[in-house]
């Protein structure tokens, strides 16, 4: 079985975060008077990096110290998302057998077949385009955007504290950031745009994650990838090998999964893609399936 916590630091994790930390630096502060257009390219992947480190804290990297490791991504150069509100809903996702619950599970795209039949046509239609790898990048970041705060200031008003923290806590950090773009050479808007591209970027690693399944273990991909892409998201591909094992680091996931290749594909019912090419090519212009879910009655 593997270790499910470092063993004091992991540095290779650490250093990784220093280095996304000074490439952000560099795209602001260095690139912006160089081209824009490089700059926003440059700091558009430095977030996508960010991000999937900011996903390595919660699950307790790179220190042994829970509080030590979220100090490092309390601030979010991405802006959109405070980092205890994405802790608390990805750790509710990682129980399994709700994945790709309408209800239950934060991070799905499924709806309740009945409530779908209430939606109006013109939103039945954004979120049949959303259900498209192309349409999930374009749109998918403002859409999941607006029900995450829709949602999060329904929950405030309600007077749940924990939001409400999470929300506080995140204001001075936007604030933080937003401060030494306007000192730097890039616009405000090119930064702006580089958020949003950072988050189009993750939506092709969360695009296909989880398929509706009778059984839980089926639901959870593996993507073969071992290109950029994989890097940037931390070998999250092998998703279902981090949904079995969360506290493994993920400069561990690949060889896990090499190791124990047939036993993650006989768990997980053969869901596999071998790279991110193959679900660009399946996946780009057509849905992947329903937005009802498929195995939910709409007779309710």
């Amino acid at each position: 079985m593997p270790r499910a916590r470092p063993a004091r630091v992991e540095w290779i994790t650490l250093a990784l975060f220093a280095a996304c930390l000074s490439g952000w630096s560099v795209g602001v502060f260095w690139l912006s008077s160089v081209s824009t257009g490089i700059s926003v390219v440059a700091v558009g992947v430095m977030l996508v990096l960010h991000a999937s480190l900011t996903h390595e804290i919660l699950h307790g990297h790179p220190f042994r110290s829970r509080l030590a490791s979220e100090a490092l991504g309390m601030v979010n150069p991405g802006l959109f998302i405070p980092y205890l509100r994405f802790r608390d809903t990805h750790l509710a996702h990682h129980q399994d057998a709700n994945l790709t619950d309408p209800y239950d599970d934060p991070e799905t795209n499924y709806v309740d077949p009945v409530r779908w039949r209430q939606l109006p046509r013109a939103a039945q239609r954004m979120l049949e385009v959303n259900n498209t790898l192309a349409g999930r990048m374009l749109i998918g970041p403002l859409m999941a955007q607006v029900c995450f705060t829709r949602s999060d200031w329904a929950a405030m008003r309600r007077g749940d504290r924990q939001v409400i923290l999470g929300w506080v806590l995140h204001v001075p950090g936007v604030l933080a950031v937003l401060w030494l773009v306007a000192l730097s050479p890039m616009p405000i808007w090119a930064y702006l745009l580089a958020c949003y591209a950072a988050l189009s970027v993750l939506k092709i690693r969360t695009f296909l994650e989880h398929q509706a399944h009778s059984k839980a273990r089926g639901r959870t991909v593996i993507i073969e990838d071992r290109g950029l892409l994989a890097f940037l998201f931390l070998n999250n591909n092998f998703h279902v090998v981090h949904h079995m094992h969360p506290g493994v680091p993920w400069y561990r996931l690949p060889g896990l999964y090499r190791a124990h290749a047939a036993r993650y594909l006989a768990c997980n019912e053969g869901y596999r893609y071998r790279n991110y090419a193959q679900v660009f090519a399946r996946h780009f212009w057509r849905a992947k399936d329903s937005v009802p879910h498929p195995l939910w009655s709409s007779d309710r």
